[in-house]
């Protein structure tokens, strides 16, 4: 596996526990407003041993192990199962992250995993405001949704970036219908896109409520 980051504790990454995170590198997007760049083509390496004993040594204060990149897809995917039977070995539950444009990768993966959180970006049809992508890439994305929804404990989330607005987050709720746990998150300028300004807090509340009173769950991170 090509691992480019680790943090040995995360109280926000797992719901409701203590996690570990590994970070891949790579992905097959490029999003404007990413905040992991600096992943996709890292040559920073961790090996999996390395990182499994320090995962080992601290199992007493963690719930879970996080597979986040990058996409964590990208990897070999027989070996990438490896990696969590191992993790499971020593006891911890097993998220994954993912933008969801290899199905047929992920339902290899979900019989080992415990919890799933895929990123849609925009309504299906608004994806290249955000990032270069394909009608095929769209198609296997709707079908990860489906995968997601049917067989795993999840949720789906979504970063808030401006050009989108309150009736996208509304779309994009009702393509992930029957969803328990949809999270807008608030976007974050960084170096690279520091001119474009996030949504005052007010209006991600506005637009959180309107999803709920139209019967959609949704919750807030990041304000």
């Amino acid at each position: 596996m090509h691992i480019a980051g680790f943090t040995p504790n995360s109280f926000v990454d797992y719901p409701d526990g203590i996690a570990a995170v590994v970070f891949v590198s790579g992905c097959n997007l490029d999003c404007w407003y990413c905040h992991n760049k600096g992943l996709i083509d890292s040559g920073a390496v961790y090996y999996e041993d390395d990182i499994l004993k320090r995962i080992e040594k601290h199992k007493g204060m963690l719930d879970g192990v996080v597979i986040t990149g990058g996409e964590p897809t990208l990897e070999n995917t027989e070996e990438l199962i490896v990696f969590i039977n191992r993790i499971k070995a020593i006891g911890l539950k097993v998220k994954l992250d993912t933008n969801g444009t290899h199905p047929e990768r992920l339902i290899k993966l979900l019989p080992y995993l415990d919890y799933v959180a895929m990123d849609v970006k925009a309504p299906f049809e608004k994806y290249n405001v955000f990032t270069r992508i394909s009608d095929k890439e769209i198609t296997a994305m709707k079908e990860s949704v489906k995968l997601i929804l049917e067989n795993i404990d999840c949720e789906f989330r979504t970063t808030f970036a401006p050009p989108l607005i309150k009736e996208d987050i509304l779309e994009i709720a009702a393509s992930i219908r029957g969803c328990k746990h949809y999270y807008l998150q608030q976007y974050v300028p960084t170096e690279h896109c520091k001119e474009t300004l996030a949504h005052p807090s007010s209006y991600l509340v506005e637009t959180s409520n309107l999803l709920r009173s139209n019967g959609y769950p949704c919750e807030i991170r990041g304000i």
